[in-house]
């Protein structure tokens, strides 16, 4: 990857519309992602995640919930963050596209019943960040700075150190 990809990938304009989808989103991520990964907030950890991850045909059970969880706790404290966004944003998408397809899809719209409404605003947030980027005070604006101006640094061999 060459410096004007990297910069691209971590640039966003200064708006503050993905600032309040980011810390939303992220907070609900990492708190949902805590629950499979640790038990955290009424979960069940890795090992209960993991068996009702396998009795609904995911399987390893175990290696799904490791994912799911890995993908919801570490890309929310990104999208906290502010770090790595469309990355974290593309992971979380994904997740979400998973968690609606096998388990709320067939319980119709809403929550009441199940349903995906929550699946599918999360998963809105997701793309929407994806195309935004992190907008105003994130660690991407820095990094983007910071690469943008300093570059890539190579060694002897072209390789980037």
């Amino acid at each position: 990857m060459n410096t004007a990809t990297i910069t691209k990938l971590l640039s966003s304009d200064a708006s503050l519309a993905p600032l309040a989808m980011r810390l939303s989103a992220g907070i609900i991520f990492a708190a949902h992602g805590a629950q499979k990964l640790f038990g955290w907030f009424g979960g069940y950890g890795l090992e209960g995640t993991g068996q009702w991850m396998a009795s609904i045909g995911l399987e390893p059970g175990y290696l799904m919930a490791l994912l799911a969880g890995s993908a919801e706790f570490f890309g929310g404290l990104a999208l906290i963050l502010g770090v790595l966004i469309r990355p974290a944003a593309l992971s979380l998408a994904g997740t979400m596209v998973v968690a609606i397809v096998t388990v709320h899809l067939q319980n119709g719209l809403f929550m009441s019943n199940n349903g995906y409404e929550f699946g599918l605003s999360l998963l809105a947030i997701s793309v929407a960040l994806v195309f935004s980027g992190a907008g105003r005070f994130a660690i991407d604006n820095v990094l983007a700075d910071v690469i943008g101006k300093r570059g890539l640094q190579s060694n002897a061999d072209g390789e980037v150190a």
